[in-house]
């Protein structure tokens, strides 16, 4: 199936990932509610207008370019707004103003997830007309298919508070298209909602049941939308409990569906429709040394797991990575597996997986480099990837396949040769961007410190020399050229610094 376009409700940013087949409630009709008949209710749900400093990875150390725009976030306790992380990222300035007040009021960001679109916001300094506002309560349950919820927030189209009511159709496991790479449940709903509506409360019986977050273009389907459920949203709240966010536990697994009868036959499965093979383990990860490859995962803490990977949950059939989603780094989940002819039981403490952060939307960060006589190198990530638009088969290899073939362990930081400032001192190089960076004079790069400290600590010779992944030919630079060479760069192409490296 072709990907289907997909936005962030609070801005007009088109994204796209592959869904399956929507089914869409179409016969009521959404509902705008005037906003001289809210109550009390809704004087907890306040604007957010952000503005925020946008980077240019192809010119890494010039000064951010500020940009702008506009959510929702409701009061959940005193002074602690939620909203989504899409509408405060990179935030350099946040004001909040609430339904019937134009005074706008200063926030701060106080904890953020990139990888489940949530976010915190305090009052800085707190506001006395705040404290009479009541917090917007928290469901426990996730709401029934074919109920009827509000949407609430400031779409685009006007400046007052708007309410849209909708009918729950689907509760999936969907990506969130703010991380571009973190999966989570998600519950889509009818409700006409648009840029502007992120971060906005959705209400059923009074109660917060979900957060709204992101829907399909018009060219792809018409009054659809996504909110994140509330097991989403109190996970993320008893993370930070602690005053920081740990992020999500993975197994650090890659499973296989064992559908065909003659194959479950051979593995003599005790039970029909049960049970994924395991195809690879990370080295590193949760399950290092305990599972192997052709093992055959039964159950995850007490949960049956059928041959697609999915698990029952509360009456729901869900991905069996649910039951990991509602742990804590540090926590233990019981594996029960067939291996050898029969079930053999382990636990396991559940950890973090990092690696895979090089496949995310990159936030909250200056982007790094080094820049030498011209030549310009960087930090492989997806920003550099969409930015650059990488071609080159092996850097491409060494995206896609970072983890599962944990490339990181040889090259924690893959280091790519990104562009090249054009001068005397580097004349018929060009084709030598896009690469990545294996060795400079002789030293195996692992980081762009090691390219940094490469380039200024190299042998004694006449020339500076680079080798490049699968490149046989190496780059060379005349070394008695370039500093000259590197002065005159950096003052024609205003670079401010050689180099940033994050401390």
């Amino acid at each position: 199936m072709l990907p289907l376009p997909l936005f962030r409700l609070a801005a007009l940013t088109f994204l796209t990932f592959p869904v399956s087949t929507l089914s869409v409630r179409a016969e009521e009709a959404p509902v705008e509610e005037k906003t001289s008949s809210l109550g009390k209710q809704y004087q907890s749900i306040v604007n957010v207008e952000c503005s925020s400093l946008r980077v240019d990875y192809r010119t890494p150390w010039n000064a951010a370019t500020p940009t702008g725009g506009s959510g929702t976030a409701f009061l959940i306790g005193p002074n602690l707004f939620m909203t989504n992380a899409h509408v405060v990222s990179n935030a350099s300035r946040l004001e909040i103003k609430r339904v019937g007040d134009s005074t706008p009021h200063r926030a701060r960001v106080k904890h953020i997830a990139h990888d489940c679109d949530l976010a915190l916001l305090e009052l800085d300094p707190p506001v006395a007309t705040f404290e009479k506002a009541e917090p917007l309560p928290i469901s426990v349950d996730i709401p029934k298919l074919d109920t009827t919820v509000k949407v609430v927030g400031f779409p685009i189209g006007g400046d007052r508070i708007s309410v849209t009511r909708g009918i729950v159709s689907r509760v999936d496991y969907q990506e969130y298209s703010h991380s571009g790479v973190d999966q989570h449940l998600a519950i889509q709903i009818d409700a006409a909602i648009n840029p502007g509506n992120s971060g906005g409360p959705v209400l059923q019986d009074g109660n917060v049941i979900g957060v709204a977050f992101q829907g399909y273009s018009g060219d792809v389907a018409q009054n659809t939308g996504y909110m994140i459920p509330v097991p989403v949203i109190r996970r993320f709240l008893k993370d930070v409990e602690d005053g920081k966010y740990d992020h999500y536990g993975e197994l650090a697994i890659a499973h296989y569906p064992i559908l065909n009868p003659a194959q479950r036959k051979a593995l003599n499965l005790p039970a029909q429709d049960v049970g994924v093979m395991i195809t690879s383990v990370d080295s590193t990860g949760t399950c290092a040394g305990v599972l192997k490859p052709g093992d055959v995962l039964l159950a995850l803490d007490g949960y049956a797991v059928d041959s697609n990977g999915s698990i029952n949950i509360d009456g729901e059939q869900t991905e069996m990575a649910e039951v990991v989603e509602r742990k804590f780094v540090g926590d233990k989940i019981k594996l029960k597996v067939w291996r050898d002819g029969k079930e053999q039981e382990f636990e396991v403490a559940l950890k973090a997986f990092p690696q895979y952060l090089i496949q995310a939307n990159q936030y909250e960060r200056q982007p790094e480099y080094v820049m030498y006589a011209g030549l310009v190198f960087q930090p492989l990530d997806r920003e550099l990837m969409d930015t650059f638009g990488l071609t080159n088969l092996r850097t491409r290899y060494y995206f896609n396949y970072y983890t599962q073939d944990e490339l990181y362990k040889e090259m924690p930081e893959v280091v790519v040769l990104t562009s090249i400032l054009p001068d005397s001192i580097n004349t018929w190089l060009r084709d030598y961007t896009g690469q990545v960076v294996e060795e400079v004079n002789g030293v195996k790069v692992k980081s762009l410190k090691d390219v940094q400290s490469a380039l200024a600590h190299g042998p004694e010779g006449s020339h500076v020399v680079i080798k490049l992944a699968g490149e046989s030919r190496p780059l060379a630079l005349d070394k008695t050229l370039v500093s000259a060479a590197h002065a005159r760069i950096r003052q024609k192409y205003r670079v401010s610094k050689d180099a940033y490296i994050t401390p």
